[in-house]
């Protein structure tokens, strides 16, 4: 059967689903897509937790999958070192970002622009010299407000499939993955950090969200960098 966008009760298998299952379904979902779309799946891998256990799941399915990172000038240190590790062990991960002059202190002034130009626009590229037709993301429904409303098989843009298939995944199972399979994580864990992003925008709290900690202090805060939420297929040209 085609895989095509999927409208479930997320909820009932956050609750419903052992962590055995959920590892179960997420392999399926991803092989499916892979049987289907061969090479044109690509995951997007943040090197955040959540995308750690998806890139070790898809390698589980083939170790033909490939794989994209978006990295700003604002990364922290310890997240450049950990993808130029990463990208050492897996070559068919390619790094993309984009380099335009912007404003001093955007992050600041305009959150949502410094997004725009920093981390949407380098994956609209990368989806476009990829030749994506399906692209896999960390992506779960129970990291914060922002996230209750996706499903596991998507189709936000025409003709670009978006697979989440650790959307039904507690923190805690994305933990117990990593441990038990020994998959390498961000270093920034240890310090506290629950949910990674660049350095002016990320902070550690003790917020029950996983998310409290981006965008703090602007209408952004908890929120989205947008390449979950905006078009990526927006007249792009190679």
């Amino acid at each position: 059967m085609p895989v095509t966008a999927t409208q479930v009760d997320v909820r009932e298998l956050v609750d419903g689903l052992n962590f055995a299952e959920k590892v179960d379904r997420a392999l399926g979902l991803i092989r499916e897509a892979y049987e289907e779309f061969g090479d044109r799946l690509v995951v997007a891998n943040s090197l955040g937790k959540d995308s750690c256990v998806v890139w070790d799941l898809a390698k589980r399915v083939s170790a033909s999958i490939r794989g994209f990172i978006i990295t700003t000038r604002f990364k922290p240190p310890e997240t450049k070192r950990f993808m130029v590790e990463t990208v050492e062990r897996y070559p068919e991960l390619r790094v993309f970002s984009n380099e335009a002059e912007i404003p001093e202190r955007l992050y600041e002034t305009d959150p949502d622009e410094c997004c725009e130009v920093l981390k949407v626009e380098p994956t609209r590229q990368a989806i476009a010299e990829m030749n994506v037709a399906c692209w896999v993301t960390g992506l779960r429904c129970t990291e914060g407000r922002t996230r209750t409303d996706f499903q596991e098989i998507e189709e936000r843009d025409v003709g670009l499939l978006k697979l989440n298939p650790v959307l039904v995944w507690h923190e805690r199972e994305i933990w117990q993955y990593l441990a038990l399979y020994e998959v390498p994580v961000n270093p920034l864990y240890k310090l506290g950090y629950r949910s990674l992003g660049c350095w002016p925008c990320t902070h550690i709290t003790a917020d029950p969200d996983e998310r409290a900690g981006r965008w703090i202090g602007t209408s952004k805060c908890g929120g989205e960098c947008g390449i979950h939420t905006r078009p990526l297929q927006a007249d792009y040209q190679i």
